[in-house]
């Protein structure tokens, strides 16, 4: 059982290490991810403000790694290609744009007051 457990954990980090290797869009996420994390070290967040900044990253990421799958799975089709195969990819894309945006948004929203105050203190205001 717990062999298994060990096997299972070995595919799911490979899984993260092709899409890291393979997709330049989930690199340049996973160092936002990092700068974001960094960040949350830098500034007083509460609980809360980082349990959402935490969820977002992981959203984004899963959604990114889910869009690499549908593009491989759609790409073995290839041959045979349908007009709603541009759509799908489109659409999956869409819905990671759409959670880095909104996951952008609520930093902004999260770290605002933050860096309001730090620059406010810097130049004496």
């Amino acid at each position: 059982m717990l062999r298994q457990f060990f096997k299972s954990f070995g595919h799911a980090v490979r899984g993260i290490i092709i899409v890291f290797k393979e997709e330049q869009s989930f690199r340049v996420q996973v160092l936002a991810a990092f700068i974001v994390l960094a960040l949350m070290f830098v500034f007083p967040l509460n609980i809360v403000e980082k349990s959402i900044l935490i969820l977002l990253i992981i959203i984004v990421l899963a959604l990114e790694m889910l869009n690499s799958v549908l593009e491989r799975f759609i790409d073995v089709f290839k041959p045979r290609v349908h007009e709603y195969i541009k759509d799908i990819k489109d659409i999956a894309a869409g819905a990671v744009f759409i959670s880095s945006l909104g996951s952008f948004l609520i930093g902004i929203i999260i770290f605002y007051p933050h860096v309001y105050i730090l620059i406010k203190d810097s130049i004496g205001l």
